[in-house]
């Protein structure tokens, strides 16, 4: 699948305070995802992890924004539910519309929230319809409805990808299929392979982002495309 972003607009100050103060919040965790045992490994343990688990960062069903043949990788491992990943979003698509030929950014979900399991099973109907892009978007913008900390409110959420084109009861009957399920343990399975225990978290070209902020993503991605800060 092949995806291209328009540029957003964003205020780097606010993004970078919400996203700092986002980032080091510790989500509860879903029964139905089992992490690394090590909840609080450290940056070190990752990149150990993720250079000895190449293959648990792609996966042959993750959607691509970007070229699908882009030199540059950037793997990110978010949570629809997440405000520090809606946060980010603008960053990442600023990202890629800054590198249309050469970066690419491959999606990997951590359902950490309560409630992101299901937002996640609509996510992958969307990208079954071919309504990935618009439903992420409309999610993410949805977001502050859907998402209580307390208790999701997933109707909103079902009507968000409605609006953003889904066609909803043919979604209610492919989250029904155990291929659906399969996808959900494989993405459990890799979030410990590699020791994800935070999101959004990022790796560029199999590397792990050590400097979490946009000057830090911006800065691996430049380093790779050859471009000058």
């Amino acid at each position: 699948m092949k995806t291209h972003y328009l540029v957003a607009g964003i205020s780097a100050v606010a993004v970078a305070i919400f996203v700092v103060g986002n980032y080091f919040y510790s989500p509860q965790q879903p029964a139905n995802v089992t992490l690394a045992s090590d909840s609080t490994a450290t940056a070190d343990n990752t990149s150990q992890s993720a250079s000895t688990n190449d293959s648990a960062l792609i996966r042959a069903y993750s959607p691509i924004l970007g070229p699908e043949n882009a030199p540059v990788t950037i793997v990110e491992f978010f949570d629809p539910g997440c405000e520090a990943c809606r946060a980010f979003h603008p960053i990442v698509k600023e990202i890629l519309a800054n590198n249309p030929e050469t970066v690419r950014v491959v999606m990997r979900y951590a359902a950490f929230h309560d409630g992101s399991d299901t937002a996640v099973k609509i996510l992958e109907s969307a990208r079954k319809q071919d309504k990935f892009v618009p439903v992420l978007e409309a999610l993410l913008e949805a977001q502050p409805q859907w998402a209580s900390h307390h208790r999701a409110q997933l109707e909103y959420a079902w009507q968000a990808a409605e609006g953003a084109g889904l066609d909803r009861a043919l979604a209610e009957e492919q989250i029904k299929d155990p291929a659906m399920m399969a996808m959900l343990k494989q993405e459990a399975d890799d979030i410990k392979k590699v020791g994800v225990n935070k999101t959004p978290t990022f790796f560029v070209n199999g590397m792990p982002l050590m400097d979490f902020s946009a000057a830090g993503l911006q800065g691996m991605v430049n380093a790779r495309t050859g471009k000058k800060p």
